[in-house]
């Protein structure tokens, strides 16, 4: 048989779950997260454009003719077989016979210091080489003079040699992967699952902070609160919104394979979990039903001291803090495994969900999830219980009393709770 305070949990979760659902508002919800995505995604073509429109460093060679062309060619040699991007090389025109070349005034101010390659102005000119090969002077910022300083003396050496040596072919003998790499993928995968786990926890969590704003309002929680246990009240408020994130949730991974069917690009691929991706995905998905529900329970007892929207706005900053805090902590602590920084993310309620999901991305062992899985939802139900707790004894300072008679326009608070009507809210009939 079902216990009563559990069939009056499902009877709450299914009317605000129905009232949701079904409620004009639910489709701007769901459209909610495409506004910063498109904003985000146009943010980032622009920005990359900009980038590579602006940002195309050149080095100025100003050596005599012979030695600039032998720098060039050199160039060409090494540039290819280089890592990273070699910045072009542009031989500026020297007024040689005698005088030295300005690099300094060429930098500061490419047009009126006579910076040109063959009479046109240069205007990305990031470096000056001066001097000679066998003496070569970088003039640039001092971060780039450190980043090109090696590169230039290697393009030196290589223009000095009377005949240079072609670059001997290396043969290369692939392998699928190493230790070093699998290490490195399982820590961008478990990156990868904090992430997604904070960003859903943020996006959906906060939706219970106004739950019982309304209802104070109504003066309906006097109602229920007459009629089931208050801890019941919040459990099933708390699991009729983590239903709801469900539902969005199922919406936009829907939306996301369609637009990968549809030959949208898809996200970077992730290395294997070391549990495997099935087993990681059913983590994934319960990790964040009890991220939802420890934080959502917390926020739920928050926002019932609350009695106005504006009161609920307030709130909303510091628990978005909260938020980052617990994701800064879970983070922090993935790059000390094994350390008391570790065993503390794990402990701790509220960040445990997303230290225990790195952990499945880097150990194969299961037996940890399923002791974190129960002291998480143990943690739940310590929170609903005293939230339910302090509402009743700060916010219904009088709640309802066995054995009191209504006062002549008292509040329903104040009412002996009737077994007959509660039985029937339980059943749904109320």
């Amino acid at each position: 048989m079902i216990p009563e305070k559990l069939r009056a949990a499902w009877v709450i979760a299914r009317r605000d779950f129905v009232a949701v659902i079904f409620s004009k508002s639910f489709v701007f919800f769901l459209l909610g997260p495409l506004f910063p995505i498109i904003v985000g995604g146009m943010a980032g073509a622009i920005g990359a454009k900009v980038q590579r429109d602006l940002d195309n460093p050149q080095i100025g060679i100003a050596l005599p003719a012979d030695e600039a062309a032998r720098m060039i060619d050199a160039h060409h040699a090494l540039a290819d077989a280089m890592p990273g991007d070699v910045p072009d090389f542009v031989v500026l025109d020297a007024p040689w016979g005698g005088r030295t070349y300005d690099a300094r005034a060429a930098l500061t101010g490419a047009h009126r210091a006579g910076a040109t390659e063959h009479g046109k102005p240069v205007g990305q000119l990031a470096a000056v080489v001066s001097g000679s090969l066998a003496h070569p002077v970088l003039t640039a910022t001092p971060e780039r003079a450190r980043m090109w300083q090696g590169m230039i003396a290697l393009f030196a050496a290589h223009a000095q040699s009377v005949a240079p040596a072609a670059l001997p072919p290396v043969a290369v003998d692939e392998v699928a992967s190493s230790a070093a790499s699998v290490q490195t993928g399982q820590v961008s995968t478990a990156q990868a699952g904090q992430v997604a786990l904070f960003l859903l926890t943020m996006l959906l969590a906060g939706m219970v902070l106004s739950n019982l704003v309304e209802e104070k309002a109504n003066k309906i929680i006097e109602v229920l609160a007459a009629s089931i246990p208050m801890d019941a009240l919040f459990l099933g408020k708390l699991f009729a919104m983590l239903g709801v994130s469900l539902v969005g949730m199922a919406v936009w991974g829907a939306a996301w394979g369609g637009l990968m069917v549809m030959g949208m690009k898809s996200l970077p691929l992730l290395a294997a979990p070391a549990v495997g991706w099935p087993v990681f995905i059913l983590l994934g998905f319960l990790y964040f039903a009890m991220a939802y529900l420890l934080l959502g329970s917390l926020f739920l007892s928050i926002g019932g001291m609350a009695t106005t929207v504006r009161e609920v706005q307030t709130l909303s900053m510091p628990v978005t803090m909260l938020q980052l805090m617990v994701f800064f902590f879970a983070s922090y602590a993935l790059a000390r495994p094994g350390s008391w920084v570790d065993w503390a993310a794990r402990v701790f309620p509220l960040s445990s969900p997303f230290a225990m999901l790195a952990r499945a991305a880097r150990d194969p062992v299961i037996w940890p999830h399923l002791l974190a899985l129960g002291w998480q939802a143990l943690c739940v139900m310590l929170i609903v219980r005293t939230g339910a707790q302090l509402f009743r004894r700060t916010v219904m300072k009088s709640g309802p009393a066995r054995g009191r008679k209504v006062r002549k326009g008292g509040l329903l608070g104040l009412l002996k709770p009737d077994r007959t009507a509660q039985d029937r809210f339980s059943q749904g009939e109320a």
